[in-house]
């Protein structure tokens, strides 16, 4: 016996499966988890009044102006000034035939807020103009 091999040759490489699994699970795990960050819904959160009359929104051909508890305003969950509002709604009017604003507002803003909305979105000349709100469920 001499030298440094014992029992036949050198080792044979093994590959170990645990490990790896573990690393395909790491990335899945890490995957999944920026996949559902990248979902979250974006812009300002409202809690709309609820309403026993509302009927389903349909937003297509449409903006949503947006007036928050705080008095800020947001177009398409966009936050925007009054001036960069009124700019946004005339040029929202010149470029659509048949324009449709639904208005959504959270239960705690301002009346008076949600009202100036509704008439500069009026005096721009838009006729289809809706309240957002959310169904009542019997209790």
């Amino acid at each position: 016996m001499t030298g440094g091999t014992q029992g036949g040759g050198p080792k044979k490489a093994r590959i170990e499966i645990i490990p790896l699994i573990d690393v395909i699970f790491f990335l899945l795990a890490t995957f999944i988890l920026f996949t559902l960050s990248l979902n979250t819904p974006g812009g300002l959160r409202v809690a709309l009044p609820r309403s026993e009359t509302g009927e389903p929104r349909d937003p297509s051909n449409s903006v949503t102006i947006t007036v928050t508890d705080e008095g800020t305003l947001a177009w398409d969950k966009d936050p925007v000034t009054l001036d960069e509002f009124l700019v946004r709604l005339q040029t929202y009017v010149a470029s659509e035939a048949n324009p449709k604003v639904l208005i959504n507002g959270d239960e705690n803003a301002f009346f008076s807020q949600a009202i100036y909305v509704f008439d500069e979105v009026r005096k721009a000349g838009v006729q289809k103009v809706l309240i957002e709100t959310r169904l009542a469920r019997a209790d």
